[in-house]
Formats: C-alpha cells, sequence, structure tokens
C-alpha cells in the first residue's frame, strides 16, 4: 500500500501505537503494516492477550503506573531507538453519572487513565522523536471536550486538559516534531461498552441512547474505526507537515467548529 501523493507515513517509518490493541488502535496498525511502516503496539497487557496486535512487536504496560511508562519506553528505544511516529489512542470514559454521585476514587482513575497517562507519555517519549528530523505525534482525544455530555464530568475534563497540554507540548517541541488531534465523536469500538480489556462482555448494553444520537448528526450514522484511521495517517504524513497543534474532528458534522 505506498502512497504516490505523499499523504501517508512514508514506507519504514517507525512509528509506535499506545492503545494499540482497542477497535481504533488496531485499524491504525494495520493500516500503517500495509503502508510498509514499522510498527511497536503498545497496549495493556490484557488487551495484547485479548486482541494480539499484527504488529511485528508488542509492549504491555499500565498506562496509570509511571514506572512503567519508563519501563516501556526503554523497551521501546531498544526496538526503536529513534521515532518517526507516535499515536496514543488510549483512554477510557467510565460510567455515566451525576457529578454528585462520582467518587473521589473513580475521579481519579479517569483523569490518570486519560490526562495523566497521555502526558506522562509524551514525557517519556519525546527524547525519541527528537533526532533531528521531521516526527509526527497524534493524539487521540474527543468531541465530548466540544459537545459535554452529561455524567461524564471527569472524563470531559481529562480530555479538554489532553488538547490543552498537547498543544503546550507542540510549542516547545516545533518545528522538527508536530503534535497534532483527533477527536472523534462515538465510535463503534469496544470502547462503547467500557473498552479492550476493560469489559468483560463484549455484548454489554451501549452507554447512550444511539437512537437519540443520531439525530443529532448530519451524516446520520455511527463512525466506525476507518473514520478515525484516515485522518490519523494524514496527520502522521508528510501532507499535514504545516499543521502543528491542530484538531481534525471526526464527528460527522455534530461539531463543526
Amino acid at each position: 500500500m505506498h502512497d504516490l501523493n505523499g499523504l501517508l507515513p512514508p514506507p519504514q517509518s517507525n512509528i509506535a501505537v499506545i492503545g494499540a490493541c482497542g477497535g481504533i488502535g488496531s485499524d491504525i496498525v494495520n493500516k500503517l503494516i500495509a503502508a510498509d511502516c514499522n510498527i511497536v503496539a503498545i497496549d495493556l497487557e490484557k488487551s495484547i492477550n485479548e486482541a494480539p496486535s499484527a504488529a511485528n512487536h508488542s509492549i504491555s504496560f499500565d498506562g496509570t503506573d509511571k514506572d512503567s511508562i519508563n519501563q516501556m519506553a526503554q523497551q521501546l528505544k531498544k526496538v526503536m531507538p529513534q521515532l518517526d511516529g507516535l499515536v496514543i489512542a488510549s483512554g477510557f470514559a467510565g460510567q455515566r453519572m451525576p457529578i454528585t454521585e462520582w467518587s473521589v476514587e473513580a475521579i481519579d482513575e479517569i483523569i490518570s487513565g486519560n490526562l495523566r497517562l497521555m502526558t506522562l507519555c509524551l514525557r517519556a517519549l519525546v527524547p525519541l522523536l527528537q533526532h533531528g528530523d521531521a516526527a509526527s505525534v497524534v493524539l487521540i482525544t474527543s468531541d465530548m471536550a466540544y459537545i459535554p455530555q452529561p455524567g461524564y464530568a471527569p472524563y470531559v475534563a481529562a480530555k479538554a486538559g489532553l488538547v490543552a497540554m498537547g498543544q503546550s507540548v507542540a510549542r516547545e517541541v516545533a518545528p522538527n516534531v508536530r503534535i497534532n488531534f483527533v477527536s472523534p465523536g462515538a465510535v463503534d469500538t469496544p470502547f462503547l461498552r467500557g473498552g479492550r480489556g476493560r469489559t468483560v462482555d463484549p455484548d454489554a448494553p451501549l452507554r447512550f441512547d444511539m437512537k437519540e444520537y443520531l439525530t443529532k448528526i448530519p451524516l446520520a450514522r455511527l463512525a466506525v474505526a476507518e473514520d478515525v484511521t484516515g485522518p490519523v495517517l494524514f496527520l502522521l504524513g508528510p501532507g499535514s507537515s504545516y499543521m502543528t497543534g491542530n484538531i481534525l474532528h471526526i464527528s460527522g458534522g455534530a461539531y463543526m467548529g
């Protein structure tokens, strides 16, 4: 799958994908492999066991544990001393409930598994991206940060904070390293039922009213993983070389900002 228009990462690019075994992450990995890129898949051990990645190398880690993140970075450095690209697609929303019912522990878990995870992963992996040549980072956020939904306050805050954090780092590491964002709405993946490695029931009910949701989507359907992968590949490739700190919204028109 060679790209003649320069819109995909060049063949043999070294790219790490964190959250590689989720619905979106696994599709990103598969498309990058098809584009002749070298991929390291990184995810929870349980996720890797549930849905082994097609990548040649997989690394398990606990994104809520700073020591585990640092160990992951050391393992990755042995496999890929330099990164041309990094995708972080990890995160989970938790159960929907009023703010008065969220425990401190549950709030901390959401912040830790989203904003803190991405911040610590960037801190650990930016040195592998700063090799003098062009490199690109894509962070997966959520349109809930722009269309906040009731019952998900900690997740909304974490995803909004992720964008602010990433844009700050984008200014630090420019011009050779770019950091951009893909912000999907609801996507038909295991995430909607808890997330890969977190839910024990793949047939668990959705966490929202699908019929009501689709009335708010001009394109009148739920997104699938491939809808998100395309923009991610574009941001990893040279076609987006004059973009950093930017957000691509993949919401079927629900958000038009």
